[in-house]
């Protein structure tokens, strides 16, 4: 269950999303945050004085205990940034949320995670390319992430459904509500194995700005993100182009040059902003994931040279004892900050104890 300072601290005026996780970070965690003195919160670096005064004055813990009763009533879990729920890959991504709302079954942390995106219009060659996929995805048990939106969105999250796949649909609202309301029914489904997740707290309304910031997480929380089909502009762009700052991998189904509706893809692909990808098994070879058959070997024990340095030791001890991984679970095993760790794969690499496979997985060599 959150703490009531938790929910409180994603209210405070001049606080975001980057604001509170560095708060967080320098005091431990969002009690402390609020019981800080006001000359520690004045030496705190860029934290500007409305956001002071909003915590000494607790602003938002009315409104954070209105919506603890809202979570409770309707068995919601809410995850902040120190849950060990809370989707490891979003953490990489410096603009990640503090606070999330989820109600569902599917594991957040699974070991294969894709976003689905596409246009609101998609033709029967996109939804038919969105069911082949999904039924490609659904060999390596991958949780399929999409934003519950018209078109090529709601075609994957029905896919998964058909085929028994977990998926999970991120909206720009708050869980008191769907939008649009015709996709209640496949939402409701979608609670059995996937779910439903948003950064927003109830009474929050699907305004044109939250999707922006509902992309990001469905960028941010996958290896991968897919676009079926795209037209030359739409938040499924906006989606790909997050992805793509956030150095995962992004993945379009080219479409005919006069077609409208791939524009968008055609263009990622031409501008080498997206892998061009026919089927699964482009997918299987990017990311580097094995066949569902194959198993794994694990390596053999070996000698590590003497003359690591104490992150690259820490790094082989990982890799020897898990086998390959990719940066994003290296990230979190070793708690190495990710400028810091790609220093040390790359001194690695360069003295073949590492080596980097497709999907930006590494192992040691």
């Amino acid at each position: 269950m959150p703490s009531l300072f938790e929910l409180a601290l994603t209210l405070v005026p001049g606080i975001g999303s980057i604001t509170a996780r560095s708060l967080v970070d320098r005091f431990g965690t969002a009690e402390a945050v609020f019981k800080a003195s006001a000359s520690e919160l004045r030496q705190t670096p860029g934290l500007q004085s409305k956001a002071v005064e909003g915590l000494l004055s607790k602003a938002g813990l009315n409104r954070a205990e209105q919506e603890l009763r809202f979570i409770e009533k309707f068995h919601l879990q809410s995850l902040f940034i120190t849950s060990p729920l809370y989707p490891k890959r979003l953490l990489n991504c410096c603009d990640a949320p503090v606070l999330l709302y989820y109600k569902g079954q599917a594991d957040l942390n699974s070991m294969k995670v894709v976003s689905v995106v596409g246009t609101r219009n998609a033709t029967d060659y996109g939804k038919e390319l969105t069911r082949e996929l999904v039924r490609g995805l659904k060999t390596h048990n991958t949780l399929v992430v999409s934003g519950l939106a018209y078109g090529i969105d709601i075609a994957a999250h029905k896919a998964c459904l058909e085929e028994g796949l977990p998926t999970v649909g991120v909206v720009a609202h708050g869980l008191d509500r769907i939008y649009p309301a015709q996709h209640r029914q496949i939402a409701e489904r979608m609670l059995a194995s996937g779910g439903i997740l948003t950064e927003f707290m109830s009474g929050s309304k699907p305004d044109r700005e939250n999707f922006p910031k509902r992309n990001r997480i469905v960028a941010g929380m996958a290896d991968a993100t897919i676009v079926v089909e795209a037209g030359a502009n739409g938040g499924a762009l906006i989606t790909a182009d997050i992805a793509n700052s956030y150095d995962r991998d992004v993945f379009a189904f080219p479409g005919r040059t006069t077609d409208p509706f791939s524009a968008g893809c055609n263009a990622f692909i031409r501008t080498n902003r997206a892998h061009l990808v026919t089927g699964i098994k482009d997918i299987e070879y990017i990311l580097g994931w094995e066949e569902p058959e194959q198993k794994q070997v694990p390596s053999a024990q070996m000698k590590l040279p003497i003359n690591l340095t104490g992150d690259e030791r820490l790094l082989a001890e990982v890799l020897q004892g898990s086998g390959p991984m990719a940066i994003d679970d290296l990230t979190i095993s070793t708690r190495l900050p990710l400028s810091r760790l790609s220093v040390a794969l790359l001194n690695m690499e360069m003295q073949n104890i590492v080596c980097a496979l497709p999907g930006k997985v590494y192992r040691l060599a």
